[in-house]
């Protein structure tokens, strides 16, 4: 029987301080004890997509009417989830305005024990309320997703499954600092279009609610300084802390404390966000029970997809409702494979991650001949080029057979400095045997590259005990500065990547000290919004060098490359 879908609105859920936040509760009509799939977090609950994000909505409405076949999306908020597809099939959709944002009063203070705190005890509430059946589900994108690590490691009451779709665990090497380097470009826009425009009492905000037209921020009016005051200086607060100090611990969770039931899903086109701490995510946590799926496509359109959200349906009808529907079958992990031409290859059921069958493969850079090829070179090389530059670019000659890569990838490289300080900007490229580059569509760019990896040098050491063979884990937690001219043995981390190349491409490797471009293109068309140009993280005196790139004679320099078939 098809739930009809009620709806309270602006509901107060009480803190253990004393502050009231507001809550959407959509519901089935019926009385009765429903499981719950909460949201909470800054965006606003009642700010509809087509504001927004309106290209998203433009997408969406252009070009998927399957997902407008099953439902109105007249309630659909930006990476959370549609209530008009779970309320009829017997489930409450919670979604809360964290404090300080949409029409929640109090201190904004996002990504942050305080906003922890508030969490645990929504979910508390939301366990015992009359609709409810006790259990509480985490089911949304990005933000959505990656609150869900945080708050899922303080074990709250009722929590009893987890859906983080797309959204990284770590707060300093994939949300703020790209392995060391300030994410200039993306924590800005962020923060300034995503939550500052939503701040509760900002009434120049352009958002307003879906059901009553009104502005979304709330009854009361704060002035500038007043909202000032009202909120943390997310940005300053970032720029203040480069390594990872106690101030990013408590914003990090302890992976080994959740143990719920787990279906984690990554994008490839969420290259320097999400990608790589969503399967780390899924990696860390001690859930026996945990699903890994790695998939292509756009990543909010998928989300929302009939086909998607009857598999997100059967794991919450497993976990939140008890029915035996077999879900425990579905493969531990499935990852997608690219094709050159940005569609699915294949997809691949695997026990594990990385995948088991995968042939770790070296190929070795060779500074002067700028090449990448199965052997070492045996004489010394090396390349030198302005830091800030289009940098050095290796190549492989065409491929003699079709390569097929799934997994993450590792730069190890001797590198120097004429200066005290190197950011590092590996980029995995791919080409046609005509000279045309191999792109993807990511989240944020029209043109990525195969993958990409950064490291801060000063930052290099090494995790003994959490770095494998495939991937170096840095600990961020100290900066030793480089003496100009010395060699220095680096280990970047690529992210994880999947593509099939016929013969005849060839792989590339583009190292340089500042972000990714393409000479005569605009920079957004590869890079996105995750550029590192803020001069407060990246003073010239420091950044702003000569790098110089060792090879041969003994050096290893190489790329360990997750091969599945050469």
């Amino acid at each position: 029987m098809a739930h009809e879908m009620a709806l309270d609105k602006d509901v107060a859920i009480t803190m253990r301080d004393g502050a009231v936040l507001r809550a959407n509760v959509f519901r089935p009509k019926e009385p009765g004890k429903y499981p719950v799939l909460m949201t909470f977090g800054p965006y606003g609950k009642d700010v509809h997509i087509s504001q927004f994000q309106p290209p998203a909505w433009e997408v969406l409405t252009k070009r998927y009417p399957q997902i407008l076949e099953h439902s109105s999306c007249k309630h659909l908020v930006f990476e959370t989830p549609d209530p008009e597809v779970w309320v009829p099939h017997g489930y409450v959709v919670l979604k809360v305005d964290s404090r300080g944002a949409g029409k929640s009063p109090g201190k904004l203070d996002i990504n942050a024990p305080a906003e922890f705190r508030d969490f645990y005890d929504a979910i508390g509430w939301a366990g015992v309320q009359s609709w409810s059946n006790g259990k509480v589900g985490l089911l949304g994108i990005s933000y959505y997703a990656a609150g869900q690590w945080a708050i899922a490691a303080q074990r709250p009451p009722h929590l009893a499954a987890l859906l983080p779709w797309q959204g990284t665990y770590d707060f300093f090497r994939d949300r703020t600092r790209s392995d060391g380097i300030y994410s200039s470009g993306f924590v800005g826009r962020w923060w300034t279009r995503s939550v500052l425009r939503n701040q509760y009492g900002n009434a120049e905000t352009p958002f307003v609610d879906i059901v009553t037209g009104e502005r979304n921020t709330g009854p009361a009016t704060l002035g500038a300084d007043e909202l000032k005051r009202n909120r943390e200086d997310y940005i300053e607060n970032v720029l203040s802390h480069p390594t990872l100090d106690a101030w990013y611990r408590e914003r990090i969770p302890d992976l080994a404390k959740i143990e719920l039931p787990t279906l984690a899903v990554a994008n490839w086109g969420g290259l320097a966000l999400h990608l790589r701490g969503t399967i780390a995510g899924w990696l860390g946590i001690a859930s026996r029970e945990k699903w890994l799926k790695v998939q292509s496509g756009p990543y909010f359109i998928t989300f929302l997809m009939p086909e998607t959200v009857a598999m997100q349906r059967r794991f919450f009808d497993r976990y939140l409702k008890g029915i035996d529907n077999g879900w425990e079958k579905e493969p531990r992990v499935e990852v997608e494979i690219r094709s050159a031409d940005d569609k699915i290859k294949r997809t691949l059921a695997a026990a594990d991650w990385p995948l088991p069958q995968t042939h770790w493969t070296r190929i070795y850079l060779d500074a002067a001949a700028k090449s990448l090829g199965p052997n070492p070179p045996a004489a010394k090389g090396n390349a030198s080029c302005p830091a800030l530059s289009e940098g050095v670019t290796f190549s492989t000659l065409p491929l003699e057979r079709e390569l097929e890569l799934a997994g993450p990838v590792k730069l190890r490289l001797p590198v120097s400095s004429s200066t005290d300080d190197l950011d590092l900007f590996a980029t995995l490229r791919a080409f046609d045997p005509n000279g045309k580059e191999v792109v993807f569509l990511s989240s944020t760019a029209p043109k990525s590259p195969v993958s990409q990896g950064w490291l801060r040098v000063s930052q290099r050491k090494l995790d003994p005990a959490r770095s494998t063979e495939w991937r170096p884990y840095h600990s961020h937690d100290a900066t030793e500065k480089l003496k100009p001219g010395e060699i220095y043995d680096v280990e970047v981390e690529i992210w994880p990547t999947s593509i099939a190349l016929p013969k005849g491409y060839r792989l590339a490797l583009t190292i340089q000290g500042q972000d990714f471009d393409r000479p005569g293109e605009p920079r957004d068309t590869g890079t996105g919004w995750f550029t590192h140009e803020d001069p407060r993280d990246r003073p010239p005196a420091s950044f702003g060098g000569t790098m110089t790139l060792h090879t041969g004679g003994g050096r290893e320099a190489y790329l360990l490359l997750p091969v599945l078939s050469a």
